[in-house]
Parts: C-alpha cells; structure tokens; sequence
C-alpha cells in the first residue's frame, strides 16, 4: 500500500513539475520564412555595393542642378519628365515613358502680409496651394486668433465675420514625423471652416518644426467646392509676432496674395521598368515623386525619393540575372497639390498584378525601421525581410504599413499589400516645403544606407515567389 501512495506521489509530482515548466517554457518564436545560402550571399553583396556607391547622390545632385524647383503643371515640371527620362535611358532600365494626365494649376505669383495696426510690420507669409487671389490690391482686416482647429469649430459667426482668422497650433516634433498627422488638419481645413463663419482671409502657423523665418508651403482646399477663402501660412516667427500682438489688443494685417489659376495642365507620371525574367506580369511598385514646390530645391521632398529607388533598382539591374518579378518604377508628377500622379497611375493600372508596393517621400534620413501590412499568414515573410534588414540597424516594426501618397490610390483600388522603410524624420519638418530644402540637407552616409536597405527589400519581394496576400 505504502509503494502504491508512493508511486501516486511520485506521479503526482512528475505531473506538477511537468505543469510547472510547461508554464515556465517560454513560447516558441513566430515562423521566420527562410533566405537561402544564395540569397543571403546575393544581399550581403547588394548591401555592401549600395553602401559603396554614390549613384543616389549623383542623381539627386543632378535633378536639383540640372532643373531645380518643380511645381506641379509648370514647365519646370515637364524639364523634369524629360530629364528623369534620359537618366533612367542612362541607368539602362526598360519601357520606359512618361503616361500623361492634366490637372489644376495654381502658382502665386504675390505673397505679401504685414501688421498695420497697432504696430506696423512686415510678416513672412506662403501663400497655400490652392488659395484664391485676394481682392485686387489685397485685403485688411482684424485678426482673430484660435490655438487649434477645435476652437474655429467651436466659433460663432458673430465672432469671426468679417475677420482674419488666424490658427496657431504648433506641430511637434517626432522621429516617425506623426507630429504632422495632427498639425497638418488646419491647412485644408482653415479656410473652409473660417469662411462658413464669415471671415475673410485665413493665416495659419506653418506645418513645421524649425524656429525659423521661413513659411511653409503646402496645399489647401482648391478641390473643396465652393472654397473661395486666400489662406496663407505664416513663417514660426512670424506667428509668435502675431500671437503676441493680438494677446496685447485688437491687431490688423493687410494680405495681398496674387495667383495664376488655370484648368487643364500638363503633368505626367514617368515610369520604368526590370522586367521579371519568369514572372513578368506580376509587379513590385515602387514610388517617389518628381514634383515640388517652388520655394526651395526640392532636394529632400522628394529629389532624395527619386534617387533612392532608382540607385536601388539599378544594384538589382546589374545583378548576372534580371529578377523573377517585374520591378516597377514610378516617378510620380504633381503629388504636391493633389496627389494628382498616383490617382492617374491607380486608374491605368488598378487591374495588373502588384505583389507589393512602396514609396521614399520622407527625405533621407537613416532608415530605423521595417513595417509591412500583409495578410496575417504572410507574416513569415515579413520577419524575413526584418532579419534581412538588420544588418543595417533596422528593427522590425508592425504591419500597420501606410505605404505613402503616391502609392494610396493603388492600394485602395486593389489591395496591395504594402512596405514602409522608415525613415528619421526628426529634422525632416525643419526643411520640408521651405526655401531651406536644399541639396547640403542631405547626409550622404544616410542616403547609401537607404538605397543599401531598399535594395535588400527589392531583391528579396522581386527574386522569390513570396506571396504577400497569403491565405490559410
């Protein structure tokens, strides 16, 4: 009997220990889809060529050179279609062509505001993408002021008729740069809500985080219909002079902003293709886009996008063999003032095969972070690409993907699944839209490591049979 309670306690013990450690074992890791010996070998090159090679450098260089500022629509657009032509003709890539669509344009040609009473001084102002002309000879009115888009909401018409309203919401800093997700709403909604009260005119601190007399451009709400208010954003200083001048009593500015306003303006979108040597018909999109707004180079925003994807396209161009898949890309026109380029691209296209798609429109900070947004069984292939990346400082993120402007319409129309290469935007906001997005912005160690981490991503999505909408 004694033996028989024994071998029980002995059972019952084994049981327990057995529960114990089952509880204590940590979890298996999640499934990781493997990289073969060849392709490891194959990216360990990519990497250390692209970390070599100043191509990127030499492309952005050029375009801010050769063609400079590059609105929407203007013939500085257009010199830009044509060279991005003849130096993705250089860089040997195929089908290559410009796909045209039209849009708006819109320029100012007059920006000018100033304090009139009770001081008079001169503001520096951008006027915003879209904005109407104001009354020939400008306009002068009593500035109101709001701290945030809530408070112009909460307003009556009584407060602000007849009135400037003025929206002076700081942005915050951020690395990821979500602090523009937030700061960016009152650009497109100023006006419109400012005029349903019966304003005038609409100022807004500019979307940036310098500390500079610099205004940042941006669009506002031409496409909004029945929008008729001038809006314009004020440089940070500026703002501060103007916030302190209505803390101290009643305030007037005078605004006088001109503009060149026509329908039907010649864009287009320039792309060029690898063609995938076994699988052809399925594409990897990727995407910058070649326009920008007139005050600076358009070094940053989005010159640097442009010369990344192409100098890692032209690493997976000079492998001995060309890529299953199709590589694909897009240089966008017009995404300033409307994302004009990447509907147009999505209305010619929504019907092809995209395994995946990804854009460069953050300037050329050092890329941090990997994020996917693939189906859940296509997750494997996601921590492939992370352990890929690592080499280069890269951590794994999430799959909330965004993907980018450009490449927003395609999404929706079909799906694909998307890519972000994360990149540090702490100082982005300082430069973006500003006379101050200039070539020296660019750190070039930076920037080979963005063309070293985007051809990683291409070679792998473009030279494997990895299906990113994987089912069950």
């Amino acid at each position: 009997m004694r033996g028989f309670i024994l071998a029980l306690a002995t059972i019952a013990f084994a049981s327990s220990a057995s529960a114990q450690n089952a509880i204590l074992a940590p979890p298996a890791p999640p499934p990781v889809a493997p990289i073969t010996a060849e392709q490891q070998r194959t990216i360990d090159r990519l990497q250390a060529a692209a970390l070599e090679s100043d191509l990127a450098w030499q492309i952005v260089e050029d375009l801010v050179t050769e063609v400079g500022p590059r609105m929407a629509g203007s013939e500085q657009e257009a010199r830009a279609r044509d060279w991005a032509v003849s130096m993705l003709r250089e860089q040997r890539f195929t089908n290559i062509r410009v796909e045209p669509f039209t849009l708006p344009y819109w320029d100012a040609t007059r920006e000018e505001a100033s304090i009139v009473s009770p001081s008079q001084q001169s503001m520096v102002i951008a006027a915003l993408g879209g904005s109407p002309a104001t009354p020939e000879g400008g306009l002068e009115a009593e500035v109101i002021r709001f701290a945030n888009l809530l408070e112009l909401e909460a307003a009556t018409p009584a407060q602000v008729r007849g009135r400037i309203v003025f929206i002076d919401e700081r942005m915050q800093r951020m690395q990821d740069g979500s602090g523009y997700g937030a700061a960016v709403a009152k650009r497109s909604r100023c006006a419109p809500l400012a005029q349903e009260r019966g304003a005038v005119a609409c100022l807004i601190r500019s979307v940036g985080t310098d500390p500079h007399r610099f205004a940042h451009q941006g669009g506002a709400s031409r496409q909004a219909a029945g929008v008729s208010l001038p809006a314009a954003a004020l440089s940070p200083a500026d703002a501060d002079l103007l916030a302190r001048s209505v803390t101290r009593g009643a305030t007037r500015v005078r605004l006088n902003i001109e503009v060149d306003m026509r329908e039907n303006a010649e864009s287009g979108n320039v792309i060029a293709e690898i063609r995938g040597r076994t699988n052809p018909e399925e594409i990897v999109l990727i995407a910058a886009h070649l326009d920008s707004w007139d005050s600076g180079q358009g070094a940053i925003d989005d010159g640097a996008g442009v010369a990344i994807i192409t100098a890692a396209a032209r690493l997976i161009r000079d492998l001995p063999r060309r890529p299953r898949r199709t590589i694909r890309i897009l240089l966008a026109g017009a995404e300033e003032n409307g994302v004009h380029g990447g509907a147009a691209y999505a209305r010619d296209h929504a019907n092809e095969a995209h395994i995946v798609a990804a854009e460069s429109d953050f300037g050329a900070g050092r890329i941090y972070s990997f994020r996917s947004r693939f189906s859940e069984p296509a997750l494997p292939y996601a921590r492939a690409f992370s352990r890929a990346l690592a080499p280069l400082g890269v951590l794994a993120g999430d799959n909330t993907a965004g993907g980018g402007a450009d490449i927003s319409a395609i999404r929706q129309a079909s799906g694909v699944p998307l890519v972000d290469l994360r990149q540090d935007g702490t100082d982005y906001f300082d430069y973006h839209h500003t006379p101050d997005d200039t070539l020296d912005k660019i750190d070039p160690e930076a920037l080979r490591q963005n063309v070293a981490a985007w051809v990683t991503f291409l070679y792998l999505a473009a030279d494997t049979d990895w299906d990113f909408r994987a089912t069950e």
